[in-house]
């Protein structure tokens, strides 16, 4: 005899039946309705001739589709909260977008303690008590797919960050990355002639990996090792994980204590630091250099990378040490799109137009241009997309705009890889834009894609034989060797121009042999 299912859990069941098809509804009728909202405005807007006026009225349209983006990313949730970090920079939005968005960060609806406690106990195997010596109630932050808890564990003075994923978010952010993946054909085909498609199946692809806290577990002990190994002071922190106390649904890892990084200037203003002075520029130089630094290693050198840096990841320390926490999104370049990048780094760097062409198509990005010049026009969306620095006279990123690089340059092929270098680019570009710091990533990375290049025998150029010297090891040695091997040199010569006597010829000749010697078997 079958029993009848208890009231409660099946309106559970009927609930999560309905719930994707009530938010797509909810998704197509707010995101048509701000596109049409643009669109109407766009031709209403060309019967204006004044720019000044122009400008105002545009100011405005942003303030009101701003309100309608943040009241959808904030009623839908889940996978919309990361669509609003993505929009809310400031080198890619208007500013009325930004000031709307980027409250979002950290704001997702947190799950009640009740089910966060059974999720520990049922996740971690134990009674919660038994477990656990303190346990912050109200999460430190609550984000898209997990929440984090400050805690102790039993016997331990140090506290941990207990993170533990929302029930059922995963089926709820498929269905919201399946809508946006339909948005993005209508857009590629109507307006922007870029492969929006590629995209966000990468971003699919990657939002699916931040499920499995196991594999994040493991990209914090592989990237923490290789950030250790190649500096002798590591550019960011990253948690040291406790790695018995993870499952694919909860991580426990070190807490450390730290500003996020929205917050710096109000606390700076607290220390009476003024956040517009040269102190705090600095200081926030050396953020930025610190955050460039590590990204340049990963992905030009290991080609294993954090790929989320959005502000709600980033903490400062003391000293302006910098933590990079949320390890959920990484990725692991194949070496032929690695070394593309470090190419196509190199002529952002050198504004090298005929460089940059040829770097798209080595990594596979198809381009049908519609401009007078190509290579002109190649270089500014290289600059445009993949570099920190805004091109000459851009301060905001317009995709619809005539002028923009995107309206000229049609991509019509965009390898998914390169998605996760282009969004991490873009968000530490809005960083530096947001701290008032205009620098390349390019210029700074340059070092790190040579060294990348040479490594793998595909530096050319007249570089290339210094760069060997600089990269060997014996480089001090060879410097001492040809130094002294000179100076010998000269010595020999003078003597015997000066008619000395064959003995001490013959000295500085053995003197030269053993300098050779040595320096044979040092190397």
């Amino acid at each position: 005899m079958l029993h009848p299912l208890p009231i409660e859990e099946f309106r559970e069941k009927v609930f999560n039946q309905v719930r994707p098809w009530q938010r797509s509804f909810q998704f197509w009728v707010r995101a048509v309705d701000i596109y049409t909202g643009y669109k109407v405005f766009q031709i209403r807007v060309n019967f204006v001739k004044d720019v000044k006026r122009q400008e105002e009225l545009w100011e405005r349209q942003h303030e009101h589709a701003a309100d309608k983006i943040y009241s959808m990313c904030s009623d839908l949730g889940g996978f919309f909260l990361k669509v609003a970090q993505i929009l809310g920079k400031p080198d890619l939005a208007p500013a009325a977008w930004v000031r709307r968005l980027v409250t979002l960060c950290d704001r997702a609806p947190a799950t009640p303690f009740e089910k966060v406690q059974l999720m520990l106990e049922r996740e971690l195997g134990q009674g919660f008590e038994d477990k656990f010596e303190r346990f912050d109630v109200e999460p430190l932050g609550s984000a898209s797919i997990a929440q984090v808890h400050r805690a102790r564990l039993k016997g331990s003075k140090d506290d941990v960050a207990v993170k533990v994923q929302h029930p059922g978010i995963e089926d709820l952010m498929m269905t919201d990355i399946h809508n946006l993946q339909a948005f993005a054909l209508y857009l590629q085909k109507m307006d922007i002639q870029f492969d929006l498609f590629s995209v966000t199946k990468e971003m699919e692809k990657q939002i699916a990996y931040e499920f499995d806290f196991l594999r994040e577990a493991a990209a914090m002990k592989k990237i923490h090792h290789f950030l250790q190994k190649n500096n002798k002071k590591v550019p960011v922190r990253v948690p040291n994980v406790m790695l018995d106390l993870v499952t694919r649904k909860v991580l426990v890892m070190e807490f450390i204590d730290g500003i996020p990084i929205l917050e710096l200037g109000n606390e700076m203003a607290k220390r009476g630091i003024n956040p517009g002075g040269k102190a705090a520029a600095v200081a926030k130089q050396n953020i930025l250099k610190s955050l460039t630094s590590a990204y340049g290693q990963m992905i030009l050198k290991s080609g294993f990378f954090h790929a989320d840096p959005h502000p709600g990841n980033i903490l400062i320390c003391k000293g302006s040490e910098v933590a990079l926490l949320d390890y959920g999104q990484v990725k692991d370049l194949p070496d032929n799109l690695r070394l593309g990048y470090a190419s196509l780094i190199l002529a952002i760097a050198d504004n090298d137009p005929v460089a940059a062409l040829q770097s798209y198509r080595d990594l596979g990005i198809e381009t049908v241009c519609a401009c007078k010049d190509e290579q002109k026009e190649m270089l500014r969306l290289a600059q445009t997309m993949f570099d920190t620095k805004l091109p000459p006279g851009v301060k905001v990123l317009q995709p619809f705009s005539e002028e923009s690089s995107i309206k000229k340059i049609a991509v019509r092929t965009f390898p998914e890889e390169l998605f996760s270098i282009l969004r991490s680019v873009h968000l530490l570009r809005g960083l530096s834009v947001g701290m008032g710091v205009n620098y390349s990533c390019a210029e700074q990375w340059r070092p790190v894609a040579e060294e990348a290049l040479l490594a793998a025998g595909r530096l050319k150029g007249p570089v290339l034989d210094s760069l060997f010297l600089i990269a060997s090891p014996f480089f001090g040695v060879a410097h001492s060797f040809l130094f002294e091997f000179t100076n010998l040199g000269s010595f020999l010569f003078l003597e015997h121009i000066s008619g000395r006597d064959t003995a001490s010829r013959r000295g500085i000749l053995q003197r030269i042999f053993r300098l050779m010697n040595n320096w044979i078997h040092t190397g």
